[in-house]
């Protein structure tokens, strides 16, 4: 494979995965039109910026040489984050902007059909087993119980108890679940027996950690600034927390309240998140979780050029940016 294998996959297979998602809407029939036109309008509007949608493909691969028959799971990766997506905006209080031509409400029912319905009508047209079918169906159910696990405890994170550890078991539910789920299913389409299977799913939660602490990073990078105006207890500020002073923690705790409206406290906020102690340890803590994921994928093997491709994903994942 060469450099950025994974995103070469992507580019020879993404007009795939679009239709297999188009072809999932036409199936939903001529009586759900308005169906049909809001979900593919939110789906215009929450387009993946990274090409993670690979990751089936690579997990298949892994285990049999050939990852496109794990297509399908895919575009089942792309429905479910375009609706959490969403959902995930709703929640943080501020809003979000429904898609072009598409109201509030309509964006909502959207993105629900989008994480749940949808997905599981995907996974039921496949010529498997009965009982393949359901193994993948149940992945779907049980995800979005944990992930709406993850997202509650965000919601419901208080500051002044945050530690990295509480961070990441919030990490692990509302990331880690989705990509441990579709991993799983990778797993099970591929025919890998159940300790391989639970082993993807841990490669699948670990990895999701390392994509929440990447998009912090970029986050802070971009100047959308979203977790400090939301309020966010993200992992790089439970490290400030856990390397502060207690005089120290009481102004960051403060600084974190005033950010949700004051673009000063924000700017004093980030200058102490960046603060060379802070990032070192949330550098390490990142070299923490890449070794995690790599030591999971040398224990799983498999063909060679699709676990290259996993690996070069880890690694670019676990980057840290913010220097």
């Amino acid at each position: 494979m060469s450099s950025l294998a994974y995103a070469d996959l992507h580019k020879r297979i993404a007009a795939e995965i679009d239709a297999e998602i188009e072809h999932a809407l036409e199936e939903l029939g001529p009586a759900s039109t308005a169906v049909r036109r809001s979900i593919a309008g939110l789906l215009r509007h929450q387009r993946m910026k990274y090409p993670v949608s690979v990751l089936p493909l690579l997990v298949h691969g892994a285990e049999t040489g050939a990852p496109e028959p794990a297509v399908p799971l895919s575009a089942v990766h792309v429905l479910w984050w375009a609706s959490a997506c969403y959902l995930d905006d709703l929640a943080d209080g501020h809003g979000a902007n429904p898609p072009r031509g598409l109201g509030a409400d309509e964006a909502l029912l959207a993105a629900v059909l989008s994480g749940q319905s949808l997905p599981i009508r995907i996974v039921q047209a496949q010529s498997v087993s009965e009982a393949l079918r359901n193994a993948l169906t149940c992945e779907i159910v049980n995800c979005g119980i944990g992930a709406v696990e993850g997202q509650l405890r965000d919601l419901r994170g208080a500051l002044g108890t945050a530690t990295p550890e509480s961070v990441v078991e919030t990490y692990r539910g509302k990331s880690g679940a989705p990509y441990g789920m579709i991993t799983a299913m990778a797993a099970i389409l591929a025919g890998a027996d159940h300790d391989r299977t639970e082993l993807w799913r841990e490669f699948g939660d670990v990895f999701g950690v390392l994509w929440q602490l990447f998009n912090d990073q970029e986050d802070l990078l971009s100047g959308r600034d979203e977790d400090l105006r939301n309020g966010t207890v993200t992992y790089l500020l439970a490290c400030a927390l856990d390397e502060a002073s207690p005089g120290t923690r009481a102004r960051l705790v403060e600084l974190s309240a005033a950010a949700r409206q004051s673009e000063a406290a924000r700017d004093e906020l980030r200058t102490r998140l960046l603060a060379p102690a802070v990032l070192h340890r949330y550098e390490k803590d990142l070299g923490t979780y890449r070794d995690e994921a790599h030591r999971v994928l040398d224990r799983l093997g498999g063909h060679a050029h699709h676990v290259s491709a996993l690996r070069e994903l880890v690694d670019q994942s676990a980057g840290t940016y913010l220097t």
